[in-house]
């Protein structure tokens, strides 16, 4: 039997959820959500990319439908007896902070994700933000991984953090926002926080700091990306995901990894989670053009120059 090739450049682990989002302008209901749907649609910009993940029998054919017209391989999604994650909030006037009003787990609480045949070979992974014991399970199956980032939260640090220890030792790239790098590491300059992170194994930190941008940490420097100043924020719901999703999948494309390919893939990042705040789910993404990305990825360029 011949090596395997690989389906997808790129595969990303996750939630995949029914969301109902309350903002101070508008209430939606049964929206696509969670961690994969957007990481991925995002990603799909890019590079062909795979989902993993679970959903009930309760999850409508239009968001599959929806889904597939991004051109995202659907094979390392399960379908399971029961219902979809599902998950509701409420954001504050500021946009920043949310209450969540809803966490029904439904099948996701029993998942164990199992990589297709043609995921297996795929050079670059994003391991979503899952129990730790799943991304280790999931990992163990990426026999052809070249490159591997993880995704974590505050609950993961807090509950399980010698699991989460164990499979951060063993990815490239750890994504966190600032206060979780401090949570993590005991040290309160992010500077600091990256170093001691690097000591746990990633070659590289992305630290975000939200509508202030993100950080990238390698051993060689720092890197520092605004966040896009958009006009009209309808829904920050899934902007993390998208951020990370855009960055795997520029990697991806890219095919390789060295510090130019990374502060673009940054830059394209930023730029992308811009876009998918400017409308609920994936609707922006929707109606999302090569030519919009490149006008904004230029802007923010010209945002930083000198």
């Amino acid at each position: 039997m011949g090596e395997q090739k690989a389906s997808v450049k790129l595969w990303i682990v996750g939630s995949i959820g029914i969301d109902d989002i309350k903002t101070r302008n508008a209430d939606r209901k049964n929206l696509l959500g969670g961690s994969v749907p957007y990481s991925s649609v995002a990603a799909s910009f890019f590079a062909r990319t795979g989902a993993v993940g679970v959903v009930g029998d309760d999850f409508p054919a239009a968001f599959e439908r929806r889904w597939q017209g991004f051109g995202i391989d659907l094979a390392g999604v399960q379908h399971q007896a029961g219902d979809t994650f599902r998950w509701a909030c409420e954001y504050d006037e500021n946009m920043i902070e949310r209450t969540t009003l809803k966490t029904e787990l439904g099948v996701f609480a029993a998942f164990m994700p199992e990589l297709p045949a043609g995921y297996r070979a795929a050079p670059f992974v994003l391991l979503g933000n899952i129990q730790p014991e799943l991304q280790m399970h999931v990992l163990k199956q990426a026999l052809g991984a070249k490159f591997v980032a993880l995704d974590t939260m505050n609950l993961w640090i807090e509950i399980a953090r010698p699991a989460l220890l164990k499979v951060i030792r063993r990815v490239d790239l750890l994504t966190i926002n600032d206060g979780e790098a401090r949570q993590l590491t005991g040290k309160w300059n992010l500077r600091a926080c990256a170093e001691a992170i690097f000591k746990l194994g990633p070659r590289y930190v992305v630290i975000k700091k939200g509508e202030h941008g993100a950080l990238l940490f390698s051993k060689t420097g720092v890197f520092i990306v605004p966040a896009y100043p958009v006009r009209k924020l309808v829904d920050p719901t899934g902007a993390g995901d998208s951020y990370a999703g855009t960055f795997m999948g520029y990697l991806a494309r890219a095919g390789r990894v060295t510090d130019g390919v990374l502060r673009e893939a940054l830059v394209h990042a930023s730029a992308l989670a811009s876009f998918g705040v400017e409308g609920f789910s994936l609707e922006r993404f929707q109606k999302l053009t090569p030519a919009e990305i490149r006008s904004r990825v230029s802007e923010l360029k010209r945002m930083m120059k000198v």
